[in-house]
């Protein structure tokens, strides 16, 4: 599960040095904001899960807990980078969001 997270800020990073260096520091930054978006919910969703598996007796409920916040943090992320950001770039940003979610399949395809 940590090579996935570490993949991800991995995968976030990358995508916005590439965004910077093809359309400038302004997509750059929208980039990197993107890709945090994704990451840093998924990263919390899995401290969550591996928490609740240590504990004997864990409940399947916690999973469903755990994903719920992770959306209502991905929501709260993305407004505060749209309120907080004016100059982003929505090509961006969208797209590196999308590359930090289907990263996995990159070690999911490896082996």
């Amino acid at each position: 599960m940590a090579r996935i997270i570490l993949l991800q800020f991995a995968a976030a990073f990358l995508v916005a040095l590439v965004a910077s260096l093809v359309s400038g520091l302004s997509a750059g930054i929208s980039a990197l904001l993107g890709g945090l978006c994704c990451a840093i919910p998924n990263a919390f969703f899995a401290l969550r899960l591996l928490s609740s598996t240590r504990k004997p007796g864990g409940s399947p409920m916690n999973f469903f807990i755990g994903e719920f916040i992770k959306i209502a943090m991905n929501i709260a992320l993305f407004g505060a980078v749209i309120m907080f950001y004016p100059d982003l770039n929505w090509l961006a940003f969208i797209a590196a969001f999308i590359v930090v979610l289907k990263s996995y399949l990159i070690l999911l395809f490896r082996q």
